[in-house]
């Protein structure tokens, strides 16, 4: 019978640190980029990365900015990195750059400013690497739809001073960040079988963290003393941590503000790293007593439909499955009126958050195998405050399980033994193709101050 059962939080133990992508992946990547530019007619690509805007130009190098702006300018016979002061000497984090294979260029003008600029000159880089004349791509970390702007094809979102000086070097300079983003043909829409153990690692990290945050609630405690008892491991986040409740409930972004855990209070928070968020919603309560009066059917009323419409998911998270029927199929389990899902129900998840989603309405793009979707269904009513089951998967077929468990055992194990725990105790209806990364997955503890009080359909 569906309900909250006492269960343990599952604990399939730790996850060995992944190897970084390595020369040949790094090469085969950089191939792919060249043949992406090669079907759109582009003699040069410049990606271009900072702090906030990383995950292209990590993807297509293996290097990060850290303070400062960088360039990574692709042509078909070259790839050279441009990086800043301080950046400079971490460019060898970069495989292709120990190799040889990716030149590294000095420019100190995407240094922070009153640093030294003793370097080349941004407009002279641009102009030994880019042709005269060229036609030019640009991947930042967003692509306009058509109907956003009068010319979304040439509207580029890099900054200004980098865009002015390609117009004045290049025939046409376009927005080319599709390359990387578009969920249907985005080289970064699906991932290979040797990322999957690099994303395990990433979501075990921020479940580890979020479960023992959760495990340590007690009323009176502050937000920031829930944060230190998550002891986060070290990964780069993808976000922001965020930790919403009191005064701060309805600001689902916010991170902590020295509000305190009030029983009877709603609360959401989040961990996440590059390739991971685990994310929750609830009630500070140890039952539905605690809750505000018109709140306390909770349980029946809004968690119980919520985990039920998540199970829908789950079962709909197969290859060939077009993201407009996921959409359809999600609006008519969730119905607007009660539960205002805004945002699309699912979405591709890399070391940025959010890369964009085959989930939309009337989309016409299938789910392929090695789609790594974030579970990402927000609720939100104004009585009965949110739910959330908010983790990574990733989409594989039998051709693509069979290699994982060739290559990463390990990986492969851990991931059937959520299946079995998401299907035989939670009761969703997980398939075969839905390989679950974090231990949270399927965990839905409602009343977070009693949190082993799981929702279970079965």
């Amino acid at each position: 019978m569906a309900g909250l059962r006492r269960l343990d939080w599952p604990d399939n133990g730790e996850v060995a640190v992944p190897a970084p992508a390595g020369e040949a992946g790094m090469r085969a990547r950089l191939a792919a980029i060249r043949a992406a530019m090669a079907a759109q007619g582009l003699d040069a690509l410049v990606v271009y990365g900072d702090r906030e805007h990383a995950a292209n130009i990590r993807w297509a190098s293996g290097f990060d900015p850290r303070f400062e702006e960088a360039l990574l300018i692709v042509t078909p016979g070259e790839a050279v990195l441009v990086a800043g002061n301080e950046c400079l000497p971490y460019t060898r984090v970069a495989p292709l750059v120990r190799s040889g294979e990716i030149r590294v260029r000095h420019c100190p003008s995407l240094s922070l400013i009153s640093q030294p600029r003793d370097g080349e000159r941004l407009d002279a880089v641009i102009a030994g690497e880019i042709p005269a004349g060229a036609r030019v791509g640009t991947a930042g970390w967003k692509y306009y739809e058509a109907g956003e702007l009068p010319d979304p094809d040439h509207a580029l979102e890099i900054p200004a001073v980098i865009a002015d000086l390609l117009r004045a070097r290049a025939g046409e300079v376009r927005n080319a960040t599709a390359i990387f983003m578009h969920p249907g043909s985005g080289l970064r829409s699906t991932v290979a079988v040797d990322e999957v153990p690099r994303l395990e690692f990433a979501n075990r990290m921020a479940a580890a963290a979020l479960t023992r945050m959760v495990m340590a609630f007690r009323e009176g405690m502050t937000d920031f003393a829930c944060i230190e008892a998550a002891r986060l491991g070290g990964l780069p986040l993808g976000c922001h941590v965020t930790f919403a409740t009191g005064a701060m409930a309805d600001q689902g972004l916010s991170g902590p503000t020295g509000q305190m855990l009030r029983r009877g209070s709603p609360v959401s928070f989040n961990i996440c790293h590059w390739g991971a968020n685990i994310c929750r919603a609830g009630w500070l309560a140890g039952t539905a007593d605690d809750l505000p009066a018109p709140a306390r059917d909770y349980l029946t009323a809004f968690a119980l439909p919520y985990m039920k419409a998540m199970s829908v998911w789950c079962s709909l998270m197969r290859p060939g499955i077009r993201g407009g029927a996921v959409w359809a199929a999600m609006r008519a389990a969730l119905p607007p009126e009660t539960f205002a899902v805004g945002l699309n129900p699912g979405h591709l998840i890399g070391d940025d958050e959010w890369i964009s989603s085959p989930v939309g309405e009337g989309s016409e793009l299938p789910l392929r195998s090695g789609m790594a979707m974030q579970c990402d269904v927000i609720p939100s009513n104004p009585v009965y405050g949110s739910a959330r089951m908010e983790d990574g998967y990733v989409i594989l077929d039998a051709e693509g399980q069979a290699e994982l468990a060739r290559r990463f055992p390990d990986t492969a194990r851990r991931c059937r033994a959520r299946q079995v725990f998401m299907r035989d105790v939670i009761g969703l209806d997980v398939p075969d193709a839905l390989l679950p990364l974090a231990d949270t997955c399927g965990v839905v503890a409602p009343f977070l101050l009693a949190p082993r009080g799981l929702i279970v359909l079965h």
